[in-house]
């Protein structure tokens, strides 16, 4: 196969590029066939092995990263058609168009790695220009960091616990570097091999020692994660959405109910309390803190001073005024904000669109530990979902997954989650609208969960945080590091055959 690519030319080996990217979506999450990677990556290498202009190693990059994305991508097309009446010719461009401005990161990946002879050097120069181009993902264009290949890892279950925790280190990007490296040590011969399996080996080996790090004290009280299961088509009718309220407060009811006098807070999703103004509900307060007798954290809206719409996570710890709240800042493009390079405005279901809030923040609600929200979205951005200089002792994180029906979008949204608990040492509880629901501890070891599509509570004991990790303490800049390492390396190497 290896001698094949080798020898395609144009469009055959546009084709080849864009299966094998489309081959290597089963690696990521639900599927987590992480060995196909063993065949792709080294398939990528040899389409790239006789190629010296970079021209063409960006259209390979390009075309391989556009098959990736498209079949990785494809659950977007279940938002559009949230409003089909309206953007009903969106469906057949959405995600084509999506996986061709992400493909370009993959394009300019490849382009960097054919400056660097066939061998290591290549192997290494494509570890760090993939990190690197990834790492630029997270911020060009206000950023789209979905599906880094270190999420390969976070495999259900304790195999998955066990390969994801050098994330605590070097963060999924690093995983990303590393996995790499791993997958492409399968093209350079025996020796190669060895290589890879002696790394693989040393990495369940330092996942097995950080698996050793003992947790803070427990803090003594239950998070009820409330799901409402309720249909995104029904959040924008008022009669239908207090109806939705209600369902919350039965749910959030019936739940403490069985908190046998343990200290809770009631956990809802992103946008449960909508398209209300809860500042402005006095009485849904009220009712609100009186089913959850104690604090409650309540996604919804709020209006900043110029009148611009919030999403929000309001802490109702009282009868009175809301006093403590997050609002996200990591919008979602054409769902939250129309982007300003848009040449025209487009908006699935805001119309004009939500303010960004200030940025990551801890809330000090009376009564519970030092809680850092992250709303939906935000989930995505590992490095960019904590205060670092007021650390919370747990994360909550409120979404609404409904947006994307019963695909792979929120299942690779709750890895993305996962991997961002493992990284901070930070227990994190999940309110998703529709599911999946979860509570991780600083490990990513699962504490329950409530499946897709059912209206249920979930109560669960908060444990301790971990430590702070490496990856807490310094962030993006290690895998940055570990990606420029990489090319020096390479280039190190290639000086010393010249």
């Amino acid at each position: 196969m290896g001698d094949w690519l080798r020898n395609c030319r144009g469009w055959r080996r546009d084709l080849a590029a864009a299966a094998l990217g489309a081959l290597a979506t089963a690696a990521l999450p639900p599927v987590h066939a992480v060995p196909i990677l063993l065949l792709v990556v080294p398939g990528l290498l040899a389409l790239l092995a006789p190629v010296q202009s970079w021209r063409t190693a960006l259209r390979i990059g390009f075309w391989f990263g556009f098959g990736h994305h498209l079949f990785g991508l494809y659950w977007i097309t279940e938002a559009v058609l949230i409003e089909a009446d309206r953007f009903w010719w969106l469906v057949p461009f959405a995600v084509p168009a999506i996986a061709a401005v992400v493909a370009l990161f993959i394009g300019v990946a490849c382009a960097i790695t054919v400056r660097f002879t066939a061998g290591l050097p290549r192997v290494l120069a494509l570890a760090g220009a993939w990190a690197a181009t990834d790492l630029a993902r997270q911020f060009v264009a206000t950023g789209f960091p979905w599906n880094p290949w270190g999420s390969v890892w976070a495999i259900p279950g304790d195999i998955g616990v066990l390969m994801s925790q050098p994330a605590a280190l070097v963060g999924v990007h690093g995983l990303t570097i590393a996995t790499l490296l791993i997958a492409a040590a399968a093209s350079l011969g025996r020796r190669g091999v060895a290589a890879g399996a002696a790394g693989l080996a040393l990495w369940v080996g330092l996942g097995a020692l950080l698996m050793q790090r003992e947790a803070g004290p427990a803090p003594g009280i239950s998070v009820l994660i409330v799901q409402g299961n309720v249909a995104q088509g029904q959040k924008w009718d008022a009669a239908l959405a207090n109806i939705a309220v209600r369902r919350y407060l039965d749910l959030t009811r019936a739940g403490i109910d069985h908190a046998s006098g343990v200290g809770t807070v009631v956990l809802w999703p992103e946008t449960a309390f909508y398209p209300f103004l809860l500042e402005r509900e006095p009485a849904a307060r009220a009712e609100i803190y009186a089913a959850a007798g104690g604090p409650a954290l309540i996604g919804g809206m709020r209006v900043n001073p110029s009148g611009q719409p919030l999403n929000s996570m309001m802490a109702v710890d009282g009868p009175g005024p809301i006093t403590r709240a997050y609002d996200k800042w990591h919008l979602v493009p054409f769902g939250e904000y129309s982007p300003f390079w848009m040449p025209l405005p487009m908006m699935l279901g805001m119309g004009s669109g939500f303010a960004a809030g200030a940025g990551p923040a801890t809330l000090h609600v009376p009564g519970l530990p030092p809680v850092g929200v992250l709303i939906c979205y935000e989930a995505i951005f590992p490095g960019e979902i904590v205060d670092r200089a007021d650390r919370p002792d747990w994360l909550a994180n409120g979404t609404n997954d409904a947006w994307f029906g019963n695909s792979s979008g929120p299942r690779q949204h709750l890895a993305a989650a996962r991997l961002r608990a493992i990284e901070e040492g930070l227990p994190l509880f999940r309110a998703a609208n529709t599911g999946i629901s979860a509570a991780y501890d600083g490990h990513g070891r699962m504490l329950g969960s409530l499946p897709m599509n059912v209206a249920d509570s979930l109560l669960l004991p908060l444990p301790g945080p971990l430590p702070p990790t490496w990856f807490a303490r310094f962030g993006l800049p290690i895998p940055a590091a570990l990606a420029a390492l990489c090319l020096a390396l390479a280039a190190l190497l290639q000086r010393s055959r010249n």
